[in-house]
């Protein structure tokens, strides 16, 4: 129980309950994320006070956002070693969520969380945004999208709001500089159907570690012809 404290008392700040079980399945997760990444690059932080700060709580804070703990079914884009999204389910267990990474190495990772974690209503998908925000299934079918990946706003939007309802979220985990890229930015959030609701500063327990979470409202649905197809989103980001 040696990272408990520290993460209970993470939890207690955005009102999200840690017992011992839930404590227990990060354990695990963590120590499946040290043991794969000799395999697989899953992340570059393999100490274990460093994966429970800058990855599980990190992952846990996005929950400052209030209405994220409304949200039903959530999809996180691009989430590598399944940042934010496995923090988030396994603190919010009765959430339906869904992790999307185009390399299948990391699904394969996944799966195997999911399976030795015992955690349901989740699903790993192997696939890139752009593809999967076209079908029906998936385009505008989610109450709230999470993306901690590392691309501009401009570009992160195109591969994630598709995916959200009208009236839903897309969350962007970001660094504490963030004022040029939105300004950016702000255009293709518009074109895209979304508008800039706020921004929420988040601080990491025992850390000088700070970040912003950027909070997109879907105001109107996703023109169909977006998102545009791979490469293009990145070679020519909207203006």
């Amino acid at each position: 129980m040696q990272y408990f404290d520290i993460m209970k008392v993470a939890c207690d700040k955005e009102g999200l309950s840690l017992d011992e079980e839930k404590y227990n399945k990060f354990i695990k997760y963590k120590d499946m994320i040290k043991e794969w990444n000799e395999k697989i690059n899953l992340t570059a932080i393999t100490e274990d006070e460093e994966i429970i700060k800058k990855h599980f709580i990190d992952s846990i804070k996005v929950y400052r956002f209030p209405l994220l703990k409304e949200a039903k079914r959530i999809i996180d884009i691009g989430t590598g070693g399944g940042f934010p999204g496995i923090p988030m389910k396994i603190i919010e267990p009765n959430k339906e969520f869904v992790l999307l990474d185009s390399l299948n190495k990391r699904i394969n990772f996944l799966n195997e969380v999911i399976k030795e974690l015992n955690l349901d209503n989740i699903s790993a998908i192997h696939g890139r945004a752009e593809d999967y925000a076209r079908e029906k299934i998936y385009r505008e079918k989610f109450d709230a999208v999470v993306s901690r990946a590392v691309a501009n706003m401009t570009v992160l939007s195109e591969f994630c709001i598709p995916f959200v309802k009208v009236g839903g979220y897309f969350v962007a985990l970001k660094g504490p500089s963030i004022e040029e890229e939105l300004k950016e930015a702000k255009n293709a959030i518009g074109t895209l159907g979304g508008k800039l609701d706020e921004i929420i500063q988040v601080d990491i327990e025992d850390s000088d570690l700070k970040h912003n979470l950027v909070v997109i409202k879907k105001v109107k649905e996703t023109q169909q012809q977006y998102p545009r197809k791979a490469g293009i989103i990145t070679k020519k980001p909207l203006k």
